[in-house]
């Protein structure tokens, strides 16, 4: 069975979820404090984390930000922010989506949908005929294949499961080489300048989709 933690620290929103999500043969484990839910993760596995934004004692971006230390479990990040920095900081944070309070019950299922079932297929992105396989760990463009090292695999993968969002190099460093890596940021550039040299040979146009964003860090063109 599918299973969700919920995180919120105002018990009649758990009770909501809950009651939205177990008839669609969820189940839901709900907790009341991001200490508590990162208590759990270290205990179970999920298949996907609702995540409020405003609680007390840990905020949900805090939360958010440890728990993707730890795991690639998805994020939805569930709140009554919705200001357009609060939004961004969520998905630099790591989470996976984002929704604001009140919410359609029919989106938030769609949503927790499309997240499952990219984790239980294995992700396989398609951005202009250039491909991405996570399962057969391939790279491809018009069905040539692409050879990337393991790490840069990793890196135009994870900017191409996001696209539009920035991720900051610090970020990345620690999504792909691990929080307690001593690499320095600008492995992050010889990287991306590799993948780029790698692609661009065969004929995609890499530099139209892969950007720089100047003193900041890269992202994934829409």
């Amino acid at each position: 069975m599918t299973r969700i933690l919920l995180v919120d620290d105002e018990q009649r929103m758990l009770e909501l979820l809950q009651l939205y999500l177990e008839p669609h043969g969820y189940e839901c484990d709900a907790v009341l404090s991001g200490k508590e839910a990162l208590d759990l993760v270290n205990r179970r596995n999920y298949h996907l984390v609702l995540l409020d934004v405003m609680m007390k004692d840990m905020d949900g971006f805090e939360t958010c930000k440890r728990m993707k230390e730890k795991t690639d479990t998805p994020i939805i990040m569930v709140t009554a922010r919705d200001q357009k920095q609060d939004i961004l900081r969520g998905f630099r944070l790591g989470a996976d989506d984002y929704i604001t309070k009140p919410f359609d019950e029919d989106i938030l299922l769609a949503r927790i949908n499309v997240l499952i079932r990219r984790q239980e297929k294995g992700v396989n992105i398609s951005s202009a005929g250039l491909e991405w396989n996570e399962e057969m760990h391939r790279l491809s463009y018009e069905e040539k294949e692409i050879r990337l090292t393991p790490k840069e695999f990793r890196l135009i993968g994870l900017l191409m499961k996001h696209p539009g969002r920035v991720f900051e190099r610090d970020h990345l460093l620690e999504l792909i080489w691990g929080i307690d890596s001593y690499t320095e940021s600008r492995t992050i550039d010889s990287h991306v300048r590799n993948v780029r040299d790698k692609i661009r040979v065969y004929g995609f146009p890499i530099d139209d989709y892969l950007k720089t964003i100047w003193g900041v860090g890269y992202k994934w063109e829409k």
